[in-house]
């Protein structure tokens, strides 16, 4: 078998990292903003010219959502570190890069109590509360209902990621409560999960129709004549990526404070002052 030599390893190397951004839709500026490398060190390694340390490839491997080892397989042999470091859990590999996830994403249909719940966990953790929909809304001028029917989902969808991109790139202490159908993207859910903490507030349909309509939302049943099926089939459709967040909590079972204190404990928040 034949030995590549350096340069070669490094012009395979940066073909590969090219080959996936391209095939993620991403600009070389995206991607060093979703990996936290400069975008001149990126150019570099895409023209094969950067001879790039363990931990800056790793970073680039976890934004194009690859194993280190993938990244590298095409230039040669993979060495044991990156074969081990490839096994770490998403939470290791943040622990070993120093970069831990310090922001926190609550999931869910309209109704799981993201926005009551998620207030009441950033004032306790004495972090900033930013309500993702209320962000778009700032940003696009003009509310929710407006900007769909004069613009789209689409453009909904783009605001929605350029937004939480913007509040988790900077890796700071910050709770989110997302959009029900943030999950639906699947790039954006998967940088959410790797740059943070995630949380599912599951209930069952039934319960989120209803508390929806306590808080004197028609959207739900507005035009639908069964709303309830509706919201079944949608939440059967959005249950396998609502799953994939760190921790499922089913807020049938604990009421707001239940559900608080049970957030805290998982984040291992439970004696900090203040009342939840």
């Amino acid at each position: 078998m034949s030995v590549l030599s350096g340069d070669e390893m490094l012009r395979r190397v940066g073909v590969r990292v090219r080959a996936l951004r391209e095939r993620r839709g991403l600009t070389q500026a995206a991607l060093s903003r979703r990996s936290g490398v400069s975008l001149r060190f990126l150019a570099d390694v895409e023209r094969g010219g950067a001879n790039a340390s363990l931990l800056r490839m790793a970073e680039l491997a976890v934004a194009l959502e690859v194993s280190l080892a993938e990244l590298v397989a095409t230039a040669g042999p993979v060495p044991d570190s990156v074969a081990r470091f490839a096994l770490l859990s998403p939470d290791e590999r943040a622990e070993r890069l120093g970069r831990p996830r310090q922001a926190l994403v609550f999931v869910g249909m309209r109704g799981a109590g993201k926005s009551t719940v998620g207030r009441a966990v950033a004032t306790r953790m004495g972090a900033p509360f930013v309500e993702v929909d209320e962000a778009i809304e700032a940003r696009a001028m003009m509310p929710l209902g407006t900007l769909f029917s004069e613009h789209g989902v689409e453009r909904y969808r783009a605001l929605e990621s350029m937004v939480v991109e913007e509040l988790l790139g900077g890796g700071d202490r910050v709770v989110l409560a997302t959009g029900g159908s943030l999950v639906t993207q699947p790039e954006l859910w998967a940088l959410v999960r790797r740059q943070s903490r995630t949380v599912w507030l599951r209930a069952r349909p039934e319960s989120h129709l209803r508390r929806v309509e306590a808080q004197g939302d028609s959207r739900p049943t507005h035009g639908r004549a069964d709303a309830l099926a509706e919201l079944r089939r949608l939440l059967a459709a959005r249950e396998p990526a609502y799953a994939q967040a760190d921790l499922t909590i089913d807020t049938d079972r604990l009421d707001r404070l239940e559900t608080v204190w049970a957030v805290l404990g998982w984040l291992g928040e439970g004696e900090a002052g203040g009342e939840a």
